[in-house]
């Protein structure tokens, strides 16, 4: 399994629209690792993990062809992971796609709702979509999905999820606080080869609804403890905020002694 990370931002991106704080400023000087485009990820060449505003943008950096995705998992309905918008933009004359190219979305129902209240399901688009509820697993040719349920937004059942492919399992857990105990339930059954972890507000401690560095330590010492994880396991930092304060290189230095390796947009790993 290949995974790309493609943005390792929060909701403002990195540097952020219209900020003039002194993190994001030092980001615009140094630039490289620290310009942060918003969260997404892509799977192999066929799967993509969430839709934000930047995908456009993340298709040309990474020379992808977005009519060749397959699959798209959808975390939650906030715009920096769902931009729906730009999926009106599969259907002619937007688009002219050769063959019967089909998009399979999967996400909660306000994910699914939002595109059917909105007509983006059908042959124009050839796009189709699924609900998927806390803890259903489907397969999808390839993979196994498993998802499960994130503690962040109130009236919404936004989920992290465990890709499977080929023996290999990634937890993919942005968006999320420490997570649920029913999520925990399920996640002891499972052995997870990489884990991706919420860290939007860096060094701070969050309760609920994100993660900061200290609870992906504790969410790194329960995996292993609960047998989860284990010594081969990678557990990579994502999804971070300029409120967070720390740069690339700053936030390497405080990870590293928990073995916790921070992503950067355009971040390759295969397992």
């Amino acid at each position: 399994m290949r995974i790309t990370f493609l943005g390792t931002a929060a909701a403002e991106g990195w540097p952020a629209l219209f900020c003039e704080c002194r993190a994001c400023q030092r980001a615009r000087e140094k630039g490289g690792k620290n310009i942060r485009s918003r969260s997404s990820a892509l799977i192999n060449n066929d799967l993509l993990i969430d839709f934000p505003p930047d995908t456009y943008m993340h298709t040309i950096s990474n020379g992808i062809f977005l009519s060749r995705i397959k699959y798209l998992l959808i975390t939650h309905s906030h715009q920096d992971h769902f931009y729906l918008e730009d999926l009106a933009l599969r259907a002619p004359p937007f688009a002219h796609i050769e063959g019967k190219k089909i998009l399979r979305i999967f996400g909660n129902q306000s994910v699914v709702g939002r595109i059917k209240n909105h007509r983006l399901e059908g042959d124009k688009t050839m796009i189709e979509c699924r609900v998927l509820r806390s803890f259903e697993e489907v397969k999808i040719e390839e993979y196994r999905v498993l998802a499960l349920r994130a503690d962040h937004q109130e009236g919404e059942e936004c989920l992290i999820y465990l890709v499977n492919n080929k023996g290999k399992t990634l937890l993919w857990g942005t968006d999320t606080g420490f997570f649920p105990e029913d999520a925990w339930a399920a996640l002891k059954k499972r052995k997870v080869d990489i884990a991706v972890l919420d860290t939007t507000s860096g060094p701070h401690s969050t309760p609920g609804y994100h993660m900061g560095i200290p609870e992906i330590i504790k969410v790194r010492e329960k995996m292993i403890k609960e047998g989860v994880a284990d010594g081969k396991t990678l557990f990579i930092a994502t999804h971070f905020s300029h409120n967070g304060g720390l740069l690339h290189e700053e936030l390497e230095e405080v990870l590293q002694p928990y073995g916790i390796i921070p992503a950067y947009d355009g971040f390759q790993i295969n397992i």
